[in-house]
């Protein structure tokens, strides 16, 4: 068994975990462990923007972003991170110029800056030109950047090493008020190594998280095949809760039956919904800023006019997005990806025909609960010295229970930097904490049980049933009835999933296998994900329940908490205790969400 000590080990190689390891790597011994090859994460897929109140088009500034943000997500938003994400926004950008990266520029050489959906002027007055961007392939760029700078500061990476299990050890700690309690330290990371089948350790003073979301939950989405909620699943599995997992973002324009994104920017360029009947269905739900509303209200209107029958297409089940009106021209210089996805996929040419589309999953709000400076707690006030994370993964809570277009790629940026800092900071006057006995034990009996395994069940039978349900039952619109249906569906579809077998039983570059564990995070977290939707008995943000269609600030305004405890049972749920965290408020009370 192969043994490396670094003081920091990053687990996950897109925007925030290089934009960690930028910072980190300057300060400290570094090393940054992906399952895909740097220039292959997820972030390379973000299209639209990076937003900041830059001001080089339109007035703007911190604050009224960071009223857009808290107000965009439904006031679930924890307002401290709201405004040190708002705030730490400009400096973001400029880094990422000062490092290389060619954003569109204005006739007087500045940053360009487009509208997106929910950020407004004036505490929501009238939308305003905020994100930055690199045509509509802003996230390949700073992807590329990111990594030319950690390749610049000699950042080691191990590609394609799967982090399999976080290790952590426990200690005897007392608290303010004399309570004692068992107090978590990370040790560091057990991993698989693709090429070679072997694991190796990672022993670490601290240990990043930036995994990245859990999209491949659902059949309909945008996330890459990759996203599998590891890092949630391992910090959960390790005895950390997770934070508002009911809260999943639909991206309204998917494209009609495949999921592939068309980036909010089309509209910010003026892209126009229109339902069966050419009408532009969103003057009636968001008459001031109209398809620009945000993304929680853009894909309701979508499914409403879906279900009320002014769907459009052979089987009424899509709407259209509209840039017939707008110059061709100016659509590809602008939005090349997008007009080429359209012919690619559909066979439609959006310089003369609307193009198909229909809400897909598209970001997690929720994940491992951290503080403003990326420490992962593991309870509503206890930090666990040593863990950090950022990005999709984490839940900082600058989303609350909707996340504005184009605060994704400022989330990775702000948090990943501050993550990396304060990673480096903790490990320089930290020590090693010692490692377990046979640290990979857990692992290799996994791993093990998965090859000998002759059982009947499939891999892929069982994943395509998970998102089938979840797609089903625990889309846009959810109840009792449904997410009831997802639960008993995910309790047989784990029963099964100890019977599977995987058909590969050799160790290089086994696929098969390490899917067969994918699966199990899934499942972990679909369970997770429909408990927490269980619990919320009210309408907010990306989590809109039927049965409950109001929001409830009274007996809601919480962030809920879900820890594995296997002697807990309520409800009819077993091993998952519930509780809740109050959201920190500073400057915004709740107010009614109109656009």
């Amino acid at each position: 068994m192969q043994v490396h000590k670094y003081d920091v080990v990053i687990v996950g190689a897109g925007g925030a975990g290089m934009r960690a390891a930028i910072e980190s790597g300057q300060r400290a011994h570094t090393a940054v462990l992906t399952k895909l090859y740097p220039t292959r994460s997820h972030t390379g897929a973000a299209q639209g923007g990076m937003c900041a109140a830059l001001a080089n088009v339109e007035e703007d500034n911190w604050e009224w972003h960071t009223f857009d943000t808290v107000k965009g997500g439904d006031y679930l938003v924890d307002q401290d991170a709201a405004e040190v994400m708002a705030k730490e926004a400009i400096d973001a950008v400029l880094d990422l110029e000062k490092m290389g990266l060619p954003f569109n520029r204005t006739p007087e050489g500045k940053i360009d800056q487009r509208r997106f959906g929910g950020h407004t002027r004036d505490h929501g007055k009238a939308a305003v030109r905020r994100a930055c961007y690199a045509a509509d392939r802003t996230g390949h760029m700073i992807l590329q950047t990111l990594y030319q700078n950690c390749v610049k500061h000699n950042v080691e990476f191990y590609n394609e090493y799967y982090v399999l299990d976080l290790i952590t050890v426990e200690e005897d700690a007392t608290r303010e008020d004399g309570t004692t309690y068992k107090q978590k330290r990370v040790a560091g990371v057990v991993t698989y190594d693709l090429a070679s089948g072997e694991l190796h350790i990672f022993q670490a003073k601290s240990v990043v998280f930036a995994t990245g979301g859990l999209g491949k939950i659902f059949k309909t989405t945008s996330n890459a095949h990759t996203l599998t909620a590891d890092g949630m699943a391992l910090a959960y599995r390790a005895g950390i809760p997770l934070e508002d997992m009911e809260f999943v973002q639909f991206h309204p324009t998917g494209l009609a039956g495949l999921g592939v994104l068309l980036s909010e920017a089309a509209r910010g360029e003026g892209g126009i919904l229109r339902n069966s009947d050419g009408e532009r269905f969103m003057e009636r739900y968001a008459p001031t800023i109209k398809d620009l509303a945000p993304r929680d209200i853009v894909a309701r209107a979508m499914a409403q006019e879906v279900r009320e029958g002014r769907g459009a297409g052979p089987n009424k089940d899509y709407v259209y997005l509209d840039l017939t009106h707008l110059e061709p021209e100016h659509i590809d210089a602008k939005l090349p990806d997008i007009t080429e996805f359209a012919r690619t996929y559909l066979a439609v040419e959006p310089h003369t025909e609307p193009v198909p589309v229909f809400p897909t999953c598209h970001y997690a709000m929720g994940g491992v609960p951290t503080n403003i400076k990326a420490e992962v707690l593991q309870d509503n006030e206890v930090v666990v010295p040593g863990l950090y994370a950022a990005g999709e993964v984490a839940c900082v809570s600058v989303h609350g229970s909707n996340r504005l277009g184009t605060n994704s790629l400022l989330d990775i940026n702000v948090f990943g930097k501050r993550a990396g800092i304060y990673a480096a900071e903790y490990a320089s006057t930290a020590e090693f904490v010692e490692l377990p006995e046979a640290p990979e034990t857990f692992v290799t009996e996994q791993l093990e049980m998965l090859r000998n395994s002759s059982g009947d069940q499939r891999v892929a039978t069982i994943r395509a049933e998970l998102q089938d349900t979840m797609d089903l039952n625990m889309q846009v619109f959810r109840s009792e009835e449904s997410i009831r249906e997802a639960l008993d569906k995910i309790y047989e579809l784990k029963g099964r999933y100890q019977q599977i077998t995987v058909q590969d039983k050799g160790k290089r570059f086994n696929l098969d296998l390490l899917e067969a564990l994918e699966l199990g995070f899934l499942l972990d977290m679909a369970e997770v994900m429909t408990v927490s939707a269980m619990h919320r008995k009210e309408s907010r943000g990306g989590h809109y329940r039927e049965d409950y269609p109001d929001r409830d600030d009274e007996n809601f305004m919480l962030h809920s908490m879900l820890y594995k405890d296997p002697g807990f049972e309520t409800e009819g749920v077993k091993g998952i205790r519930f509780d809740t965290k109050p959201v920190i408020f500073t400057r915004y009370e709740p107010m009614e969400r109109k656009y």
